[in-house]
């Protein structure tokens, strides 16, 4: 029987990224995960879609690592281990040009971050191209960390450096930042890195286990993702802005008049990791950050109430807003 494009396709360049055991070669319907006893499995699932989430004209290597690490972002903030993942491409030309180092990229992905290739699905389309991915992660029983457990009194953590994605894209596009870094090319090629090739904080994921009591990823903008997890655990929290870890690239927009503050706390694509450290836990955890290679900032404290984080300026006034996040609709 002669082999189907699609085939010959997953054959080239996904088959031999597939060497897990459980990947079963890429000739089933499915995959097996065996996970050791005692152990639970963390699912995550991200799609990013040409014109939303990637310029139509970004290079193929970018998206794949792309597709690949905002998911491993997700698990670094449960606290998770990666095990594996599934992919589905829905593509409008396949072509050698495109696919080679796209498969190339996330091969490399894939075994630097020990997150193998398990399945997936090829699909055409006339439309913008999309790449989705669902992650495995390990963990042990009952040690993943949820949104809805911080406290009044936790700290507020924050990994990195927020606002760089925004900025990139902004200069991708020609915006305001591009402009104000016409002389520093430097600083316009590694905000657009940022937003191009994230870089997930797995290396972080054992200390958000060992003491964070709530986390999530920074994907849609810290002040919007932040109310999330404040609604999600029925809290408040009050943040200082001017603690809010900037890049010298985003401070240098900043202060060029390329950006306001309040655009950088609701900035998407930053992937960084957002969570709630109770008091006497916060000097082991950046202890912990510290030997993992990680950079983390305390932000804020968590406190009683139902209302909406309030972020405050040096001088201790609430800064406004208009608004918090990145929405798809």
């Amino acid at each position: 029987m002669t082999a189907s494009a699609e085939d010959e396709l997953i054959a080239r360049y996904f088959k031999p990224l597939a060497t897990a055991p459980g990947a079963l070669a890429l000739v089933d319907d499915a995959a097996l995960l065996a996970l050791p006893a005692g152990d639970e499995l963390v699912v995550t699932t991200d799609a990013i879609v040409e014109g939303v989430h990637y310029l139509p004209d970004d290079p193929p290597d970018s998206i794949a690592r792309k597709a690949l690490r905002v998911n491993l972002s997700d698990l670094a903030a449960k606290g998770a281990d990666p095990a594996g993942f599934v992919l589905t491409m829905a593509l409008r030309a396949p072509t050698d040009v495109w696919l080679a180092p796209f498969a190339r990229a996330l091969g490399e992905d894939a075994a630097a971050f020990s997150c193998p290739l398990l399945g997936g699905d090829t699909v055409a389309t006339p439309g913008p191209m999309m790449v989705s991915i669902t992650a495995f992660g390990r963990i042990a029983a009952g040690t993943m960390v949820r949104r809805d457990r911080a406290r009044a009194g936790d700290r507020v953590f924050v990994s990195g450096a927020i606002g760089d994605a925004a900025l990139g894209l902004d200069v991708l596009k020609g915006g305001r930042a591009h402009e104000v870094l016409a002389d520093a090319p430097q600083a316009r090629a590694e905000l657009i890195a940022r937003y191009r090739v994230p870089m997930p904080r797995n290396a972080l994921a054992g200390a958000v286990r060992a003491h964070a009591s709530a986390g999530m990823d920074v994907s849609d903008g810290l002040a919007g993702d932040l109310a999330k997890l404040c609604a999600a655990s029925g809290v408040s929290a009050r943040i200082e802005v001017d603690k809010v870890p900037l890049s010298p690239a985003a401070r240098t927009v900043r202060d060029r008049g390329g950006c306001a503050l309040p655009a950088l706390l609701a900035g998407g694509d930053d992937y960084e990791i957002l969570c709630t450290v109770p008091a006497n836990r916060g000097a082991a955890f950046r202890a912990d950050a510290a030997a993992a290679g990680v950079p983390v900032t305390e932000i804020g404290v968590i406190v009683e109430g139902a209302g909406a984080p309030e972020f405050r300026g040096a001088d201790g006034a609430p800064l406004v807003l208009k608004s918090l996040s990145y929405s798809h609709f």
